[in-house]
């Protein structure tokens, strides 16, 4: 019988190997996750009993940071502490002012989490979305540590609901409660004799609704503002891999004299950089050195097509498209589509989304659609934007249908 625990063994080792010849990532997280609990235990006097929340990467912490700034509004002593897996989260959100400390997560093998719990000693866990490490989740349970789960959503090829996977099953229902996405996943638990649990829904839509309330004038994109000044359309891509920018840059030869392109790549690595002003052919500009911030205006003829280089910025610049280009959907999955639609935009994106409900519900409520090619790209974005403020509407409506999990989640959690 497979061993979840022994594979993940393996995947640390191969980490640590592809440390060792140079992967940057993999350099990053080995050398941050041995610093750890060094790091907690200089900051010990200050981090008595915390409330510790997991987020794999940047998007899982998206939704476990509505439930922070809720606990922030009512609990201002207790200790937060969040940690990451991922070296793009960690990097991104290491000075997140919420939090008396964010670190990286040690490799989930049984030593390395009596030694986490033994210099955190948090007085209880919240896991985002897929973290469910064997290791923590076992000796979480067996110091009777309260345990959540939140915005989890579970399939049936999840190796829970494998035959192999009855250990891990046992697992989840030692957890204190798993707060789901939907229903789907609560009564596919509910078949495996998972019973601790409840539909919640999806906390990124308090988020983005929030995020979308906030006073738009920010000093910092202002050269966005001129970028578009005159635009006829303005299509904002956010989180896009080369295949994606291939596909933008054959839509914009038909039509950069009245679109402008703002294109938010999910890298933004020197090679990833100049690979896209390459495709681009020079008509680009690039926000951090193309740009000043003074009130002096741009110098015309305008570039049909500005590349954000600058991490953190893209929730806030989809308020100046017309329609959102979501990246990810010719790799391994598209990114966040509910920063887009909260602006009330149509949305477009690849073939990759089965496993993102959120997307299933904006093509389901006529807010978004899905491409597989060119040919299919360039009809859904004619037609988005030739008709954005209704199709936008649609997608704006169904955010507003999905809001609520932060309080539902909240009030379980931290007032029962």
């Amino acid at each position: 019988m497979p061993d979840l625990e022994e594979d993940m063994f393996l995947y640390f080792l191969i980490i640590r190997i592809a440390a060792l010849f140079g992967h940057k990532k993999a350099r990053l997280l080995v050398r941050g996750q041995a610093q750890t609990i060094p790091a907690v235990q200089s900051q010990r006097p200050n981090l008595s009993s915390p409330i510790w929340f997991h987020a794999a990467s940047v998007g899982e912490f998206e939704q476990a940071r509505p439930l922070i700034e809720r606990l922030r509004e009512t609990d201002s002593d207790s200790p937060i502490i969040v940690t990451f897996f991922s070296p793009s989260g960690y990097e991104a959100r290491k000075g997140y002012d919420l939090a008396d400390g964010v670190y990286y997560l040690p490799f989930a093998t049984r030593r390395n989490a009596r030694k986490w719990l033994d210099a955190v000693q948090p007085k209880m866990a919240v896991f985002v979305k897929y973290e469910f490490w064997p290791a923590y989740l076992r000796e979480l349970a067996k110091r009777h540590i309260p345990t959540y789960s939140i915005c989890s959503i579970f399939r049936k090829d999840q190796y829970f609901f494998r035959w192999w996977g009855k250990r891990q099953l046992k697992l989840l229902s030692g957890m204190t409660h798993i707060f789901v996405q939907d229903e789907a996943s609560l009564r596919l638990l509910a078949d495996h004799g998972v019973t601790n649990c409840s539909v919640a829904g999806d906390t990124r839509f308090d988020r983005m609704n929030g995020e979308r309330m906030r006073d738009e004038a920010d000093p910092q994109l202002e050269p966005i503002r001129r970028f578009i000044a005159g635009a006829e359309h303005v299509i904002v891509a956010g989180s896009t891999w080369p295949e994606d920018e291939r596909l933008l840059k054959q839509y914009m030869a038909s039509c950069e004299e009245r679109t402008r392109l703002i294109l938010v790549p999910h890298e933004i690595d020197v090679n990833h950089l100049h690979w896209i002003f390459n495709l681009f052919e020079g008509r680009t500009m690039r926000f951090s050195v193309d740009t000043v911030y003074s009130p002096e205006p741009i110098i015309v003829p305008m570039p049909a097509v500005m590349v954000v280089d600058t991490m953190g910025l893209l929730s806030k610049i989809y308020r100046f498209g017309d329609v959102a280009y979501i990246g990810g959907g010719f790799g391994v999955g598209i990114h966040n589509t509910i920063e887009a639609a909260s602006w009330g935009m149509p949305v477009i994106f690849g073939p990759n989304y089965d496993h993102f409900r959120e997307a299933k519900g904006l093509i389901a409520a006529g807010g978004a659609r899905s491409v597989k090619n060119y040919r299919e790209l360039e009809t859904a974005m004619n037609h988005a934007l030739s008709d954005h403020q209704a199709i936008g509407a649609k997608a704006a409506e169904y955010v507003r249908s999905e809001l609520g999990a932060t309080e539902k989640i909240y009030n379980e959690i931290f007032k029962s």
